[in-house]
Formats: C-alpha cells, sequence, structure tokens
C-alpha cells in the first residue's frame, strides 16, 4: 500500500488522467454536441486524450529523475497505456451496454500515445541536452 501511495504521490497528474480516461471511457455518457457532426471527432478526442496522458506521464518522470531509464519510460510511459487503451476496449465491448468497444478508437489511442512519446522524447532531448 506504501509504494501505492507513493507513486499516487510522486505522479499525481498522471494518475489524474489514468482515472479520468477509465471515467470517461467507461462509465461517462457523452451528451450530444453540434461536434457530433464533425467526422472522426471521437478518434480525435482519442488520440488527445491518450496523447497528453503519454506526455504528462513523460514529463512527471522527467522532471522527478536524474538519469533516465529508456526501457522503463517505454513500458510505463507508452506500452502501459496501449495495454490499458485495449482493456478498455475489451470492457466497453463485453461489460457495458451503453458502449461498444472500436478498432478504430484502439488506434486512435496507440497512435496518440506515440504522437506523445515522441513529444517526451524531445522533452528529455531538450531537459537533458546529453540524451
Amino acid at each position: 500500500m506504501k509504494i501505492i501511495a507513493f507513486y499516487v504521490r510522486k505522479y499525481k497528474l498522471s494518475v489524474i488522467c489514468i482515472l479520468l480516461i477509465w471515467y470517461l471511457s467507461v462509465w461517462f455518457i457523452p451528451p450530444h454536441t453540434p461536434l457530433d457532426n464533425v467526422k472522426f471527432m471521437d478518434k480525435w478526442t482519442h488520440f488527445i486524450m491518450y496523447g497528453g496522458t503519454c506526455s504528462v506521464i513523460w514529463w512527471e518522470y522527467l522532471r522527478s529523475h536524474v538519469r533516465l531509464s529508456w526501457l522503463r519510460l517505454f513500458l510505463l510511459a507508452w506500452l502501459a497505456p496501449v495495454i490499458m487503451s485495449g482493456c478498455i476496449e475489451l470492457v466497453q465491448t463485453y461489460c457495458t451496454t451503453n458502449r461498444a468497444g472500436e478498432w478504430l478508437d484502439f488506434a486512435a489511442n496507440t497512435t496518440g500515445c506515440t504522437i506523445g512519446a515522441f513529444i517526451g522524447i524531445g522533452m528529455a532531448h531538450f531537459m537533458f541536452k546529453r540524451c
């Protein structure tokens, strides 16, 4: 339990983003708006949510570490959100009645994570200038 509290304190914004994604993806029912008519608006939303979350994870990692572990960054700041995204799509398909998992959502999430990782690599180069 102490280790969970440690990571929640160290990565507050990342935890908030992750919890917000779970809430919005599983329990929240979005209202109808004029933006519903914009083609692929749902996919852009997925792209931005996951790209932003991955960027936040990178930023919090970079600000709290002196030495970088590229493997840890790959696993926690790219692969873990991609796997979480797949799990959410499965939960939407098999555990909800008001949501449907979609392959294109998963693709948009993965693309967002990848762009977030490139932003994180850019931040690492800027912050450390030796990467």
